[in-house]
């Protein structure tokens, strides 16, 4: 079975290893935290004993996505802190750009998903990632993935369909040919967590990357880019972060298909979307909404000043930071309206 995985697998993390890992990453974690945040809280939303209780036996942490390291770096800590979990972490092969990330994957616990490549490629990726996955779950392992393929530049969170279609996927076969969608779901166990960061540090190349995307459509970040987005997120201040755990979305699932039974005949695309809008709805529950005094718009100001790309926008840019500011609170506010 390793054999089968040997490219995406996570790696084998020994005694010395761990020890390792005990006695000086998590210090380091800790470290860290300390000179980039004003503190970073693990919090629940809901019942604490129940969340608990749903991750006893192995989770599925699906979160929205803030920074390419540290959002995986942290849940691990907190995770291994509080309940001495250590989850799988599912990171794209496109952040194996220099060495010491591989170094820094390695402590992680992480195994790579594999993106770049064509049609049918992807296809064949995505099914060994889903058995692989599904690998790891029946021995009770916890995991954790990201929502969505990158970051949302915009912090509208949504879960993509896709995402969801490659985790239900199994021994190769699509979902329709290997029992009941929902119930390949309920396996997994999924527990949404949402990040919320009081600051993101990488807010400017963000909004620069979309003014970049705006004036040229062809254009794509490069792998310089991808790493000074890593060195920015890992080094940058980003207030106070707090990691909120929900609980499983399988009674919801439960709930769902007896108001609407005929979802077990619907197609693919309408059961995607279905358990999508649960996900997002726990994820966008549990935002930690922070309020923002007149000094905003000065902060505002300064990360606009550290954008150089050619044909500058600032009216263009100062719309588009204030916007992934504000998309948390719009959707939470949607979220608690719909609950």
């Amino acid at each position: 079975m390793a054999n089968d995985f040997k490219d995406i697998r996570a790696y084998r993390v020994g005694w010395l290893l761990a020890v390792t890992d005990f006695f000086t990453v998590l210090p380091l974690l800790h470290i860290w935290a300390l000179r980039t945040t004003k503190g970073i809280r693990l919090d629940y939303l809901g019942d604490r004993k129940q969340i608990e209780k749903d991750i006893k036996h192995g989770a599925f942490f699906m979160t929205n996505h803030r920074d390419i390291i540290m959002d995986a770096a942290w849940l691990s800590y907190l995770l291994r802190l509080r309940y001495f979990i250590r989850p799988f972490m599912g990171v794209g092969n496109n952040l194996f750009a220099r060495p010491w990330i591989e170094h820094v994957m390695r402590f992680l616990r992480c195994f790579a998903v594999k993106r770049g490549a064509g049609a049918h490629a992807q296809l064949e990726n995505a099914r060994q990632l889903s058995a692989y996955i599904r690998h790891l779950r029946s021995q009770g392992k916890s995991i954790w993935l990201a929502q969505r393929e990158g970051r949302a530049k915009d912090s509208n969170d949504l879960t993509q369909p896709s995402v969801l279609h490659m985790l239900t996927m199994n021994n190769g076969q699509e979902t329709k040919e290997n029992g009941d969608f929902f119930e390949n779901v309920k396996t997994l166990n999924i527990c949404p967590v949402s990040i919320t960061y009081e600051y993101d540090p990488c807010d400017y190349l963000k909004a620069a990357e979309m003014q970049l995307k705006r004036d040229n459509p062809h254009w794509h970040k490069s792998k310089k880019d991808d790493v000074l987005s890593m060195h920015t997120g890992i080094r940058g201040k980003k207030g106070h972060v707090v990691y909120r755990l929900t609980p499983s979305i399988n009674p919801e699932i439960d709930a769902l298909l007896e108001k609407h039974p005929e979802l077990h005949e619907a197609p693919v695309h309408d059961q995607l979307q279905s358990v999508c809008d649960i996900i997002d709805r726990h994820i966008h529950s549990g935002y930690e909404i922070y309020k923002r005094g007149t000094d905003f718009d000065a902060y505002i100001e300064s990360r606009i000043a550290m954008i150089d790309i050619p044909g500058k926008d600032d009216a263009f840019l100062r719309d588009k930071l204030y916007e992934m500011y504000r998309n948390p609170e719009i959707n939470y506010n949607k979220a608690m309206c719909n609950s």
